[in-house]
């Protein structure tokens, strides 16, 4: 099931500014933080020393805004990101079921390190990682994945699966990205980056079943003004 829905329920469910979980996804991990640390701290010695020929005012405002990098770069990044999906013309509402679902080991980084011996040694960080493959009657098909979590552990073959679907069609026949996927029976989110309004679209998933439920006075299709 693909239903079309308005620029503006799209505003709604992909926010303008980051939220609390987009900003914490895009925080990252403590060696990311520790790479904006030192960019903020360069930036200001920059600022410091190298721009003295401007005022003192303005080289105090720029030298704040430089040593505060690491703490509004991921706001900026995920709201960015945000701008990505919200400039897509055309959105949808689409409902699917969870075809497979299976468990892989990917690689998430690497590190270097030197063993007794002297010699270097790179060591693998592996996860563990959950993969959704949804699908329709329509034949169209996609896998989500995310990191592994043992509330997973109840995600069966045939579960309801729903989320945003953005295109440049206004028929939607071409899917260019897609958001995380909820799965109403566990209340369950599934992806990476969280772009959704989730209550948002909690309400929006409620409000087409009751319509859809309810008795249709025409037999003639129509396009949904959500």
């Amino acid at each position: 099931m693909l239903i079309p829905i308005t620029q503006e329920k799209l505003r709604q469910l992909v926010p303008v500014v980051a939220t609390g979980a987009q900003y914490r996804y895009v925080w990252g991990k403590p060696q990311d933080v520790l790479r904006r640390v030192i960019f903020a701290v360069v930036a200001v010695a920059i600022v410091a020393f190298g721009l003295e020929v401007l005022g003192d005012g303005l080289q105090l405002v720029l030298g704040l805004i430089a040593g505060l990098y690491w703490l509004w770069a991921p706001a900026v990044l995920a709201s960015l990101h945000n701008r990505r999906y919200r400039r897509f013309p055309y959105a949808g509402f689409w409902q699917g079921r969870v075809l497979e679902v299976y468990v892989t080991e990917e690689l998430v980084g690497k590190e270097e390190t030197v063993n007794d011996q002297g010699q270097l040694v790179i060591i693998e960080n592996r996860e563990r990682c959950l993969n959704l493959e949804v699908g329709d009657k329509s034949g169209f098909e996609t896998t989500v994945r995310t990191k592994l979590l043992r509330q997973h552990r109840v995600i069966r073959a045939g579960d309801v699966a729903q989320m945003l679907v953005l295109s440049r069609r206004p028929d939607l026949a071409e899917i260019e990205l897609i958001s995380e996927v909820y799965l109403p029976r566990h209340r369950l989110w599934i992806g990476t980056y969280p772009i959704l309004q989730r209550d948002v679209f909690i309400e929006l998933s409620e409000t087409l079943r009751q319509q859809r439920r309810s008795p249709r006075k025409s037999p003639r299709p129509r396009r949904s003004t959500l």
